[in-house]
């Protein structure tokens, strides 16, 4: 079933925000969510919930590059899929009526045209502006940031982007729309510390992959509840990729396998 809006009317008329939970794989989102683990995001989800999906790329870079211009993962049946968003290029195959087409390399750089304020809370290191390859991604918006505590390492990652990311809404001037794009880190290794128990040397695991989305899901609620603070937010929360913990031999991802290339996705409408 086909749920897209006409996208024509929601830019201009709606601030928009991409939260891309890195690294989660669709079959770890699916059970907690079956198993009510993860109640806040359940409160947001569609009916029916998750979407299964099929990621653009198979790890961070590739797959932001590619959803930051209008290719988001894709339905993982038969389509055609029709995009929300699309860069226009000739032949192109998987746009109608109500895809809002762009005339510009990337979506931050086409919103940024009609007068939205661009901004993105970096997590991995392809947002960390350390080197020329991890200022990419964040230089193509206008407003960017990125700090270690925002970084995988940190136990508490997604508490920082969430604080830095309620500041830049509150920041940005009520009368501009705004695109927000939160690169939440949590979800990659390594995640062992948001297993209950678990050291260093237990590695990560599915358990731990687990156990870090409740952590996302515990606190989100201030990032929707200032999303939705100024005007409808059209939201999509998906994730970039998956990641492999050892199924037929394959660890991490980067790679090939279902584990990897199948993600969760959901698009919905926050408001006051």
């Amino acid at each position: 079933m086909d749920t897209r809006p006409d996208m024509n009317e929601v830019v201009g008329t709606h601030d928009i925000l991409l939260i891309t939970l890195d690294t989660l794989r669709y079959d770890v989102a699916a059970r907690l969510l079956a198993e009510g683990r993860t109640p806040n995001l359940a409160a947001v989800l569609p009916d029916g919930g998750w979407e299964r999906r099929h990621a653009p790329a198979s790890f961070t870079y590739a797959s932001h590059l590619a959803m930051l211009a209008g290719f988001l993962p894709t339905p993982a049946e038969p389509g055609p899929h029709p995009r929300l968003f699309a860069a226009g290029f000739p032949g192109s195959a998987t746009t109608d009526e109500r895809t809002w087409t762009f005339d510009a390399p990337d979506l931050p750089t086409a919103l940024a045209g009609v007068g939205y304020h661009t901004a993105c809370v970096g997590g991995t290191g392809f947002f960390n502006r350390l080197s020329a390859l991890g200022s990419v991604l964040p230089g193509l918006f206008a407003e960017s940031h990125w700090e270690p505590s925002f970084g995988v390492t940190d136990p508490a990652s997604f508490e920082h982007q969430v604080a830095r990311a309620v500041d830049v809404i509150a920041a940005t001037p009520a009368e501009q729309p705004l695109f927000l794009l939160v690169n939440v880190s949590a979800l990659h290794q390594p995640n062992w510390f948001h297993l209950p128990g678990a050291t260093r040397d237990d590695g990560d695991s599915p358990a731990s992959h687990a156990a870090a989305l409740e952590y996302v899901d515990r606190h989100i609620p201030a990032l929707f509840e200032a999303a939705a603070s100024r005007r409808p937010c059209f939201t999509i929360v998906c994730s970039d990729h998956g990641t492999a913990y050892g199924e037929d031999g394959y660890t991490g991802h980067r790679l090939g396998h279902e584990t990897v290339w199948t993600v969760p996705y959901a698009h919905f409408v926050l408001r006051r």
